[in-house]
């Protein structure tokens, strides 16, 4: 083994410098010859993932580097570049020499998903040490397993008694993953009930997160299982949000701002609305005043796990900070006010058991308040929840035509004619202390 690492490392140092016409690392590696390779790209924000299905050698790396090059010349602005080597079964010396030429290019880059043969090239010619590689992981099925969850970024299934998973949607970077898990961590720190996930893996084409949870059920199977304990379930729900409303979360660490991502996520769907429904949006959202602290943002009766007799939380991609009307608004988008898809797929529960569980549960989270003020309450969340209904579109770039169709068709409804009323509630923000 130490005599083919060095004749190895040899040949490809060699054939990247010379730009040779043959290819050693291909000879020694296979005899099989597949010139087909594919190449797609995603596009987060500046956060580049090019994906390759394929054998990156001699007969396929002329196209790959023209392809290359015209997907990211299309590329506005490229701030991080991440290569999914997942499906790549090969690479010769002339495919080390466009990862090279990528890695010289762009100071942000790193390789994901790397396949054992393909990892021990990279090892054996010193890449490994010059940028970031990560090796492929693990895959897992979910064919036949209980699907107990699914919002904009992914669908959260049950693997066994033990174990769920969350399989994000198709396009989702490994960095969208990370950055799930960090907020998990710090949250939990601060005090928030939640699983953190321990594992990365692959299912088929997406990524996944698992989390071990031991004896659980969606408050949404609870529901199902026991409607006539609603009181006691919407008891809960409130104690849910009240206790992360009471935790204040310090401003410089991880967690961002609730109104900064609000308005990114705004700003960000104008792609599909025009400037003027734009700028009624963003001014809800300039209207909704600050806070510190913690949101979960998607707080739906799916994404909260009875575990004996408390609930905790899973999905915490879109944990924030800010003022509790946005944390109850956004999870009044979906329970009261959901825009698109099958209520009782999406929620897991008839659309009359949400309506029971949300008015019991306002009535315990304001503990005390007259029905008048609970009405007013209601109308400010219904504001919060119409940005809601739209600005869920900027969670992904991979959305189906339809669902953005959908919104758009829904957009003059819900917001151009409600205009005047909406801005009104607005000028009432200031009241909710």
């Amino acid at each position: 083994m130490t005599l083919y690492r060095a004749v190895a490392r040899a040949a490809a140092f060699f054939m990247l410098q010379k730009e040779a016409r043959f290819d050693y690392f291909y000879y020694l590696c296979s005899v099989f010859i597949d010139k087909n390779m594919e190449i797609t790209l995603y596009n987060d924000n500046g956060k580049v993932m090019l994906t390759f299905d394929g054998r990156l050698e001699t007969g396929t790396v002329a196209q790959a580097t023209e392809d290359i090059g015209r997907l990211l010349g299309e590329q506005q602005e490229i701030e991080r570049l991440t290569c999914d080597f997942n499906n790549m079964s090969y690479i010769s010396s002339s495919g080390l020499r466009l990862v090279l030429q990528l890695a010289k290019r762009y100071e942000k880059f790193c390789i994901i998903g790397t396949q054992p043969d393909v990892y021990q090239v990279f090892e054996m010619t010193g890449f490994t040490q010059m940028m970031m590689i990560e090796r492929a992981y693990r895959q897992i099925c979910v064919d036949g397993c209980e699907e107990i969850g699914r919002g904009g970024v992914g669908v959260v299934y049950r693997l066994d008694d033990e174990t769920i998973i969350k399989v994000f949607r198709k396009g989702s970077t490994i960095d969208e993953l990370r950055a799930e898990i960090f907020m998990a961590k710090d949250a939990f720190v601060l005090g928030m009930p939640t699983a953190i996930s321990y594992d990365i893996v692959r299912v088929g084409d997406c990524y996944g997160l698992v989390y071990e949870l031991l004896n659980t059920d969606t408050l949404s199977t609870c529901i199902m299982r026991e409607p006539e304990r609603m009181d006691e379930f919407a008891h809960q729900y409130a104690n849910l949000f009240r206790q992360l409303h009471g935790i204040h979360v310090p401003k410089g660490g991880r967690i961002p701002n609730a109104l900064e991502r609000m308005e990114a996520a705004v700003r960000h769907i104008g792609r599909y609305f025009d400037s003027a429904s734009i700028d009624l949006l963003l001014k809800i959202v300039h209207k909704i005043p600050d806070g510190d602290r913690l949101l979960h943002c998607d707080l739906q009766t799916k994404n909260a796990l009875m575990q004996g007799d408390e609930l905790m939380l899973i999905d915490m991609g879109e944990v924030c900070y800010g003022h509790p009307m946005i944390d109850l608004g956004y999870a009044y988008s979906s329970i009261m006010k959901l825009l698109g898809g099958d209520y009782e797929t999406i929620i897991g529960m008839p659309r009359e058991y949400g309506r029971q569980l949300w008015k019991k549960m306002m009535g315990y989270y304001f503990e005390g308040a007259s029905d008048e003020l609970l009405a007013h309450r209601e109308e400010q969340l219904d504001v919060v929840a119409t940005v809601r209904n739209f600005n869920w579109l900027s969670l992904s770039n991979n959305f189906p035509e339809s669902a953005i169709r959908e919104c758009q068709q829904a957009f003059d409804e819900r917001v151009t004619k409600r205009k005047d009323y909406l801005l009104s509630v607005c000028e009432t923000f200031g009241d909710w202390e």
